[in-house]
């Protein structure tokens, strides 16, 4: 059986079939009334819509046939698509030299006449034919002919439709993610701008209090230092004097003033260390590419979540294990990543929030310990890449499956509505995968908690 010659354009009519995606794919109604109307006008019992592909004839759709798929070399099909600009018509299969031993003659489904009309796309590729078949001789009129043409031509239609349709569907789908970041950028950039203002603004009293409080500290020493020699000077203070130090007990002033003073000096640097996470945080539009360590900035982030942390647990403790391994710098973007970690950490924190509101009734006896572990090594992927890796993990409420697939979609959040935007992570996912060419991997057991993990490459380079 003389297969086929390949078209001398095989290469390009190949990347022309698969940029229609149609190959394995289900059934489409639109298709089969094509081949519906095909049998009909021409009278036949088999009708197919068929690409051909490297080494088969794959059916899209098929009518008085069940087979899905023949080898190439077989297909009546190959042959008709070496004239794209005709039909090919064999009346009596079993008196052509073409197809006299082919097994779909000699065998089922018994091939005697073929009526091909290649699949001709708009740039001139025959991918494939609207073809009609018969186990018994006959011939078409000009009118079925004519006929088979135009409704090859629908078929191709209604591909470059397909085609087109699901360009634009994920053109929408662009659109909003770039929306989603514009909205969370502009978001977290306005957010930047206020803290930055509030930062600068409290770090000039705090930084005066902790330039005082030295100095406080030395004069209460002082004065109470001349008070005790008073006392050690003069033993027997006249009665209004004696009353006096009575009333207000120098003693325990001395005392409890001095630790007054270092627990104000305490909260004073606690303010400090948040006004430094808060300049950090107002760098989140930073748009520069550069060299960081990154637990630098994961740690201020971090920092900055402490305090819903603290006022959560005020009845029940949420645990905070940290386990750091050293990491190279790497080049990022920093203040996305920032962004990154503060919207993940934020979300851990909710969903801590979420399951710990049940146990703070039972106080310290409650079973349920909160705790959020981030933990970051090195990674290699299956192709061999290498990257660091920042897993931030909570024993919170987990998320459903059905929800887990959403999450990263622009615009869907799982929390009450007002709690969430359903931007922070579609942002994230964005930065992570598309700026950096990295990973951002969820993995969550419901009522067990969650884990994101975020890999970043070592191999990005600096810009010039």
């Amino acid at each position: 059986m003389p297969a086929a010659p390949y078209p001398a354009n095989e290469a390009e009519r190949q990347r022309a079939l698969e940029q229609y995606n149609l190959l394995d794919t289900l059934p489409e109604q639109a298709f089969d009334d094509i081949t519906t109307l095909a049998a009909h006008i021409c009278d036949t019992p088999i009708a197919l819509v068929s690409l051909i592909d490297r080494d088969r004839q794959w059916f899209k759709s098929k009518v008085g046939i069940d087979a899905e798929e023949t080898p190439r070399e077989q297909a009546f099909c190959a042959h008709a698509i070496l004239n794209p600009d005709g039909i090919l018509l064999v009346p009596d299969a079993k008196v052509d030299p073409r197809f006299t031993d082919n097994p779909l003659v000699t065998g089922g489904p018994q091939i005697r006449f073929y009526a091909g009309a290649p699949l001709q796309t708009p740039d001139g590729q025959a991918i494939g034919t609207l073809c009609t078949i018969d186990d018994k001789p006959r011939q078409l009129t000009q009118e079925q002919i004519e006929g088979l043409q135009a409704l090859s031509r629908q078929v191709v239609a209604q591909m470059e439709l397909r085609r087109h349709v699901k360009q634009l569907h994920q053109t929408l789908d662009q659109l909003r993610h770039t929306q989603a970041s514009l909205i969370q950028t502009e978001k977290m950039s306005a957010l930047g701008r206020f803290v930055a203002g509030v930062a600068h603004e409290i770090n000039n009293p705090v930084s005066f209090i902790l330039g005082n409080l030295p100095h406080a500290q030395d004069y209460t020493e002082q004065l109470i230092e001349l008070v005790h020699l008073y006392q050690t000077t003069y033993p027997q203070p006249d009665a209004s004097l004696a009353d006096h130090l009575s009333e207000i007990d120098v003693d325990y002033i001395s005392q409890d003033f001095l630790k007054l003073l270092h627990s104000m000096k305490s909260g004073a640097i606690r303010i400090e260390k948040i006004v430094d996470s808060l300049q950090t945080f107002s760098h989140l539009d930073e748009a520069d590419i550069k060299l960081v360590q990154i637990q630098e900035h994961l740690d201020n982030a971090l920092d900055l979540s402490l305090f819903q942390l603290r006022r959560t647990s005020e009845q029940l403790p949420i645990d905070v294990v940290k386990d750091y391994q050293e990491l190279p710098p790497v080049v990022c973007y920093v203040g996305q990543l920032n962004q990154v970690f503060i919207n993940i950490i934020g979300n851990a924190m909710d969903a801590l929030q979420e399951r710990l509101q049940p146990h703070l009734a039972d106080g310290p006896e409650s079973t349920y310990r909160p705790r959020l572990t981030i933990t970051t090594h090195q990674a290699t992927d299956e192709d061999g890449r290498n990257f660091i890796t920042i897993s931030i993990q909570d024993n919170g409420m987990g998320i459903d499956p059905d929800k887990r697939d959403k999450i990263f979609d622009p615009f869907y959040s799982s929390k009450p509505i007002g709690k969430g935007t359903g931007l922070g992570l579609t942002s994230s996912y964005d930065i992570v995968v598309n700026q950096h060419q990295g990973k951002l991997i969820v993995d969550s057991t419901p009522g067990q908690g969650s884990r994101f993990s975020i890999w970043l490459p070592t191999d990005l380079p600096l810009p010039d």
